[in-house]
């Protein structure tokens, strides 16, 4: 479920009245812990978090015309989905977060390879996402994805 929404502002302003506030809230600590270097836009239908072709020229391999991603928070359907590419890319900071998820959340974790996913949004564990987004530099996401993922 994509947004046609250009700016973040729209993206949210768009969603049911019961999404806002959790949504806005997340982009909020989000922006509070992203660290230097990534920037927030809409990508992908999404709000995206990415490394801007002024760090990084080459783009995303799949598009280089589009910024590399690294992160984005979506309203779909059924759940508030968090993307997090360096959960995908990364083992240590995916058995960090699989570890520290059942200490913030009583509700089994719903994971796929970068995307975890809220049914309810008085479950989304802020704290804990905050932890997350500060794990991984712009450099160290860079480092990754050259290493791991790029062909």
């Amino acid at each position: 479920m994509q947004s046609k929404a250009e700016t973040i502002d729209r993206y949210i302003n768009e969603l049911p009245d019961e999404r806002k506030e959790p949504m806005l809230m997340l982009h909020e600590t989000i922006l509070a812990s992203l660290p230097n270097g990534f920037e927030p836009q809409m990508n992908y239908g999404m709000i995206g978090y990415v490394v801007p072709h002024h760090i990084y020229p080459s783009g995303y391999h799949c598009n280089p015309q589009l910024p590399l991603p690294f992160m984005g928070i979506a309203s779909q359907k059924n759940a508030i989905s968090f993307y997090h590419m360096g959960l995908y890319a990364d083992n240590h900071l995916l058995d960090w977060f699989k570890n520290e998820y059942p200490k913030h959340c009583k509700t089994k974790l719903d994971m796929g390879k970068s995307c975890i996913r809220f049914k309810k949004p008085e479950h989304i564990p802020y704290n804990l996402l905050a932890e997350l987004v500060k794990k991984m530099s712009v450099n160290k996401w860079i480092e990754v994805y050259e290493n791991g993922i790029k062909k």
